[in-house]
């Protein structure tokens, strides 16, 4: 099978979408398929075979990423040389758009993976308060789709909940081998020098950006700190344009000694950091699917996290981490429930189950690797080029969604 994989943003630029059209990608490869990827340039990017670098029309904003120029005349004419059997693409605009009429000029089906929550983004670009005609849009794009993707059950619930007609299916971004081999010599020089002989060692990974809330995670750590003392570092991992504004807060919490802002680290080394950490702390509640906590669970190291779409999904408490609830709008930064986060990570360090923590969290990222994710990307792919072949021969997309159905049951 030959897939034209198609993404709005890619490697160098570092986020959950990159890492899930690469693992992907590299997954299909490696149990027989051919996968090109269409991918904007970037300044510093590497060219690799079995990909496609379109133009962009700007480099290097909000803290490294391009806008594509999805109109590039390079597109069709690689695509139209590939002689592609199916489009699997990862963002409804800009490429979504191009993928949709490639779709129906070369007559392929064409899959879209819901990767984000982009109501929560809109205030980059001033469009805050175009939040609830996001559902109409997506209805009105993804109607064009021959089956979409969601990466969690609660996902594809809330697809289903706004209408979507085409098929949706769940399929989690996977994990590379690589991910469950930490070097443990690595993670323990790791761990000294981090520490500066402070007796706790916490770490994140996230994009420095308002919808991450970070701001939560520093003030339940003021509040730890305030009945725990100075024990402890937070190793928080990755770049974003929320840099100023968060080193602002950790001098204004007074918390410069326990707090160590590391920028970009190299995917590679990640779980080093992890595995060097006692446990993951994650505040964000605007996921689609948590793959940092997965990672961080490959390494062995248990979470607490904000109960939300994206973590309630991976997160079991008492098995592998644990999730506190939070009141107020997902879509906000949540004010009043910092004292209860620090509250419970201080009983599960009180606790001592650790240990117990990091075995279920490593028998919960092995249902994750990227072979078995990619053979049921396979499955799906090839149901839909099955529906697809029917569909042409006269049957709507009622009598799809009845295939699909009944090959699933």
């Amino acid at each position: 099978m030959k897939i034209a994989m198609m993404t709005n943003s890619y490697k160098p630029f570092v986020a959950g979408v990159p890492i899930s059209v690469e693992r992907l990608s590299e997954g299909l490869r490696a149990i027989g398929n051919q996968v090109v990827v269409f991918a904007p340039s970037y300044d510093e990017q590497k060219e690799e075979e079995n990909l496609v670098r379109y133009r962009s029309l700007f480099r290097g904003i909000m803290g490294g990423f391009s806008v594509p120029n999805h109109l590039d005349p390079r597109i069709e004419r690689e695509f139209r040389e590939g002689e592609f059997d199916l489009i699997h693409v990862h963002h409804p605009m800009m490429i979504g758009s191009t993928a949709r009429y490639l779709a129906w000029k070369y007559q392929v089906p064409l899959v879209y993976t819901y990767h984000t929550r982009y109501e929560q983004y809109l205030h980059y670009i001033g469009l805050a308060g175009a939040k609830r005609i996001m559902p109409l849009y997506l209805r009105n794009t993804l109607r064009h789709c021959d089956m979409v993707i969601a990466p969690t059950p609660a996902i594809r619930d809330y697809l289903e909940e706004i209408g979507i007609e085409a098929p949706v299916e769940i399929l989690p971004t996977g994990l590379s081998d690589d991910s469950f081999l930490p070097d443990e010599k690595r993670a323990k020089k790791l761990r000294e020098k981090l520490t500066g002989g402070r007796k706790q060692l916490f770490c994140t990974v996230a994009r420095l950006a308002k919808e991450k809330n970070l701001d939560f995670l520093l003030e339940s750590l003021w509040y730890y700190k305030q009945s725990a003392g100075s024990c402890f570092k937070l190793v928080l991992i990755g770049e974003g344009p929320y840099r100023s504004r968060l080193e602002e807060r950790i001098r204004e919490l007074d918390m410069t000694e326990e707090v160590i802002l590391t920028g970009q680290v190299p995917n590679g080394e990640i779980k080093n950091y992890c595995r060097a950490s006692d446990l993951f702390l994650f505040t964000s509640r605007s996921e689609t699917q948590g793959i940092v906590l997965l990672e961080a669970m490959a390494a062995g190291t248990p979470v607490l996290a904000l109960e939300a779409t994206g973590t309630e999904d991976i997160v079991v408490n008492g098995e592998n981490g644990y999730m506190t609830q939070v009141s107020g709008d997902a879509e906000e930064a949540v004010r009043g429930d910092e004292q209860s986060f620090a509250e419970k990570l201080s009983e599960i360090l009180e606790k001592k189950e650790l240990e117990f923590l990091r075995k279920g969290a490593r028998y919960t990222a092995d249902s994750y690797r990227g072979m078995q994710i990619a053979g049921r990307a396979k499955q799906y792919y090839s149901r839909v080029l099955w529906a697809y072949e029917e569909r042409k021969s006269g049957f709507g997309r009622k009598h799809l969604t009845d295939m699909l159905y009944w090959t699933e049951h």
